[in-house]
């Protein structure tokens, strides 16, 4: 499948890698198919890239990554909706709101999106109750002086 993306012009990819979410993603309803590129190599970002809209792209990063202790609880609904049958086939990402400087960018932990890597199936989750915050600072305040 040949598509337009926000980052890194025209791209081809296989149908297996196109991600499906039923719903669309809150506010982007109308946008259900997206593929999960790589920002730039070497990097820990990808872009969670709209394969009909080409404006529609969010930077997201696995969330361990720089949360450590972050953690989700799927509800059931989730479960089923994702067709999940083991934590295996469960990939969590998290959209980024980039700042400049990049340094001051910041992660919203009260939405991750949920994939179901083997179905190829999406949802963006809405954590409520959560102590996590929707504008998480992912990079720590370097000091002055420090290395």
């Amino acid at each position: 499948m040949k598509f337009e993306t926000k980052y890194t012009g025209t791209m081809e990819v296989e149908k297996e890698r196109i991600i499906h979410f039923e719903k669309g993603i809150p506010a982007f309803e109308s946008e259900q198919t997206f593929v999960l590129l790589p920002f730039e190599e070497g990097t820990p970002f990808y872009v969670l890239q709209s394969t009909t809209t080409v404006e529609v792209a969010f930077i997201v990063i696995n969330p361990f990554q720089f949360v450590p202790d972050y953690q989700v609880k799927l509800p059931d609904a989730t479960i089923e909706q994702l067709e999940i049958t083991s934590e295996e086939e469960v990939a969590t990402f998290i959209m980024l709101t980039v700042h400049e400087p990049f340094q001051e960018t910041t992660a919203n932990l009260q939405a991750p999106v949920i994939i179901n890597a083997t179905k190829q199936k999406g949802k963006q989750l809405l954590l409520s109750n959560s102590e996590y915050e929707t504008k998480h600072a992912i990079f720590k305040p370097v000091v002055k002086g420090e290395v």
